[in-house]
C-alpha cells in the first residue's frame, strides 16, 4: 500500500509568538531548523521515495532537511500552502479576537469564517487533497510520500482524504511542529488513518 506522510514544518518566531501566519512567507528560527534536522532522519527510516512540499520557505526548508539525506529532490506546490487567513496574518491571537471577535470565536470553534479574507475551508481542503492525489496517481502503488506542509492544511487534507466531514478536522488535534500525520491507501478500501502527531 502507499504510504502518505504528511509532515509539518519546523517551528518559526512566529509560531512561539503565537502569531497567525497563514500564507505570509516565515522562514524556520534557529529552534525549527533543529527541529527539522532532528526530525529527518526518522522519515529517512521510512525509505520514502517522493519528497513534496509547499513553496513557502518553511515547509521547503524542512523539506530540504530530508532531502540532503535521502538524495531526493522535492517537488514544490503552492496547493500545498497553509490556509490563507488574510487580515489575521500577523497578528496575535488577542489582537485578532479583539478586531474580530465573533469570527475569530468561530475560528477557535473549527467552524467556518466569512470574514476578514480567511480563505474557505473547503477550499483548502479541496486543493491539499488534489495536489496529494495527484502525487499518489503518479508515484503508484507501494510509494512512500512525504509531503512538507503546515498544521491546518494537513488536519483538513487528512479529513478530506478521509472522505470524513471538514468540520471533524480539529478532533484530530492540532499537529506539532515537525510531526506527522501518516495515512495508508488500499486500492479497495481507499485513504486510511495510520497515526497523527508522530514526532
Amino acid at each position: 500500500m502507499t504510504l502518505l506522510v504528511l509532515w509539518r514544518h519546523g517551528q518559526t518566531e512566529w509560531n512561539a509568538a503565537r502569531r497567525i501566519q497563514g500564507q505570509t512567507d516565515t522562514p524556520l528560527s534557529a529552534v525549527g531548523v533543529e527541529q527539522a534536522a532532528e526530525s529527518a532522519p526518522r522519515l529517512a527510516a521510512l525509505r520514502p521515495t517522493v519528497l513534496v512540499s509547499s513553496d513557502l520557505q518553511r515547509a521547503s526548508t524542512t523539506a530540504g532537511a530530508l532531502a540532503a539525506i535521502t538524495g531526493l529532490t522535492p517537488a514544490y506546490d503552492p496547493r500545498l500552502r497553509e490556509r490563507g487567513f488574510g487580515e489575521w496574518e500577523g497578528l496575535t491571537h488577542p489582537e485578532a479576537t479583539t478586531r474580530w471577535p465573533e469570527a475569530f470565536a468561530r475560528w477557535r470553534r473549527g467552524e467556518e469564517v466569512d470574514d476578514a479574507g480567511v480563505e474557505e475551508i473547503d477550499a483548502v481542503a479541496k486543493r491539499m487533497a488534489a495536489a496529494i492525489q495527484e502525487t499518489a496517481d503518479a508515484a503508484g502503488p507501494g510509494a512512500v510520500i512525504v509531503v512538507a506542509t503546515h498544521g491546518a492544511a494537513a488536519r483538513f487534507a487528512t479529513v478530506a482524504l478521509l472522505g470524513w466531514p471538514l468540520l471533524y478536522a480539529p478532533m484530530l488535534g492540532a499537529l506539532h511542529n515537525c510531526h506527522r500525520t501518516h495515512l495508508r491507501h488500499d486500492p479497495v478500501r481507499g485513504w486510511m488513518l495510520d497515526a497523527h502527531n508522530l514526532p
